[in-house]
C-alpha cells in the first residue's frame, strides 16, 4: 500500500477516460472544477462541460433537464453543498424523476481538514441513501473509484458518488473484480469481521494486521456501495465470526453502521461496534489529527474489536 491517490484525483481522470468513449457524457461543476478535478474533462471537452457557478441548486436542477433530454451528467462540487444545500433539488428533480445524474461530491468527511466544520460533512451518506432509487457509492481507493464510477455512468439513473480530499494508500491493483452492489472481502478472518467504507478501509487493514499480532483473525469488508447494499455478505459474517465493527467518516447515524446494523437485526444479530463521527461537528485541522481526535483511525477499530471480547 506505497501508493497514495486521493479518489477525486482518479475521479477526474477517469472522467477523461470516460468522454472519450461516450459522447452523450455531459460534466457539470458548481465553480470549483480544480478542488473535484473535474477541470481535466473541461480542457479535454470544453464543449460538454458547464461551470455552473457557485448556485448548486440551479446545477443539479440543470443537470436533471439535460439528462431527461437523453444525456448522461456527472455533476460535481463539495459534499456539503451537492448533499446539504441542494437536496430538495436532487431529490425531487433527479431521484423522483429517475433522471441520469450522477452526483459525484468530493471533500467528503473529517478529511477536508482545515476547511473547517461548516465544510466537513458527514450526514451525506445518510441523506443520500433515504432518496428512493438513489445508488450511493463510497470508493476506498483510487483504482476502486476508476472501476466504480465506470459502471455508474454506465447504468441508467441518479447515483451519489462519495470522493475524498486527501490523497490514501491504493490497495487494489487493476485485475480485481470490484462491482456495484457486491462488497469486497480484503482480509478473510474468524473471530470478527470490521466492515469499512472509504478512506476507513486502509485503517481496516492496518487494525487487522496489528489484531493478528495479537491472536486475533479479523476479516476486513470494504462495503464500497452503501444502496443498494451487500446484504448476503453481512450476513455471512454475523454468522460465522459473531462480531461486527462498523468503520466510516461519517456519522455512525444513517450512514455505514446504521445500514449494517439495519441488517443484522433483522436478519442475523450479532454484537457490533460502529467507528465513525459521534454525532458531533469536526473543527479546522490537520486531516490526520482530526481522524486522531474524532475517533476514525486504525487505533480506535482496534479497541473496537478488544471491546467485543
Amino acid at each position: 500500500m506505497a501508493e497514495k491517490m486521493a479518489t477525486r484525483a482518479a475521479y477526474g481522470k477517469t472522467l477523461v477516460e470516460i468522454g472519450k468513449e461516450n459522447p452523450d457524457l455531459v460534466v457539470m461543476d458548481a465553480d470549483l472544477s480544480k478542488s473535484t478535478m473535474t477541470h481535466e474533462f473541461g480542457q479535454t471537452f470544453p464543449e460538454r462541460f458547464f461551470n455552473m457557478g457557485i448556485a448548486e441548486q440551479n446545477m443539479y436542477g440543470a443537470a436533471a433537464g439535460i439528462a431527461l433530454s437523453g444525456k448522461v451528467v456527472c455533476a460535481s462540487t463539495f459534499a456539503m453543498f451537492a448533499a446539504g444545500r441542494a437536496f430538495e433539488i436532487i431529490r425531487n428533480s433527479i431521484g423522483y424523476t429517475g433522471a441520469n445524474v450522477k452526483i459525484c461530491a468530493t471533500h467528503a468527511g473529517i478529511t477536508v481538514g482545515e476547511d473547517g466544520a461548516s465544510h466537513q460533512t458527514f450526514e451525506d451518506i445518510a441523506l443520500m441513501r433515504t432518496i428512493p432509487g438513489m445508488t450511493v457509492v463510497n470508493p476506498s481507493d483510487g483504482v476502486s473509484a476508476e472501476k466504480l464510477l465506470g459502471q455508474v455512468v454506465a447504468f441508467e439513473g441518479p447515483a451519489y458518488v462519495r470522493l475524498g480530499r486527501a490523497a490514501v494508500p491504493v490497495f487494489y491493483d487493476e485485475t480485481e473484480d470490484i462491482r456495484l452492489g457486491k462488497a469486497n472481502v480484503l482480509r478473510e478472518g474468524r473471530d470478527v469481521t470490521v466492515i469499512a467504507t472509504g478512506i476507513m478501509v486502509a485503517e481496516a487493514m492496518t487494525a487487522a494486521s496489528q489484531l493478528a499480532e495479537e491472536g486475533i483473525d479479523v476479516r476486513v469488508i470494504d462495503m464500497h456501495t452503501i444502496k443498494p447494499l451487500d446484504e448476503e455478505i453481512i450476513v455471512k459474517a454475523a454468522q460465522e465470526t459473531g462480531k461486527i465493527v462498523t468503520a466510516e467518516e461519517h456519522s455512525v447515524i444513517g450512514g455505514l453502521g446504521s445500514a449494517v446494523s439495519e441488517v443484522v437485526c433483522r436478519r442475523c444479530p450479532a454484537r457490533m461496534e460502529m467507528i465513525g463521527q459521534q454525532d458531533t461537528y469536526g473543527e479546522s485541522g490537520k486531516p490526520e489529527e482530526l481522524k486522531e481526535k474524532y475517533g476514525m483511525t486504525a487505533a480506535d477499530i482496534v479497541r473496537a474489536v478488544r471491546e467485543l471480547y
